[in-house]
């Protein structure tokens, strides 16, 4: 897992921002995670996130699609899903409530379904 600053080198009202920081965005993240087999999250004009839905629809497997703005805009919430998540880039793909990563390691997973 990646490393993190300790709580205890953080001042109070960092902590309170970091934890208040597009809240809902994250919350409903969550929700979607928690109430879909398979989940993913991504942005507008991303050609990763396009494939990623394609594949999934090729496949005839249903799934939640989250949109969070395109290269220049809501940057802050894609932002806030980072850093909730660990996870770098987007397309974000969860499956069973697990985060699995990205397209690249959606097509390992359904490689692996098939055995």
């Amino acid at each position: 897992m990646r490393e993190t600053l300790s709580h205890e080198k953080v001042a109070a009202p960092a902590l309170k921002s970091i934890k208040t920081f597009h809240q809902d965005v994250v919350q409903e993240v969550k929700d979607a995670v928690q109430k879909n087999k398979y989940v993913i999250v991504g942005m507008a004009q991303n050609p990763v996130v396009k494939k990623a839905r394609g594949i999934l629809n090729q496949k005839g497997i249903e799934f939640k699609y989250l949109e969070y703005g395109s290269y220049l805009s809501m940057w802050k919430k894609r932002l806030a899903i980072k850093l909730w998540s660990g996870w770098p880039t987007f397309p974000q793909v969860f499956i069973d409530g697990h985060l699995i990563g990205g397209c690249d390691e959606l097509v390992e997973h359904l490689k692996n379904q098939k055995n």
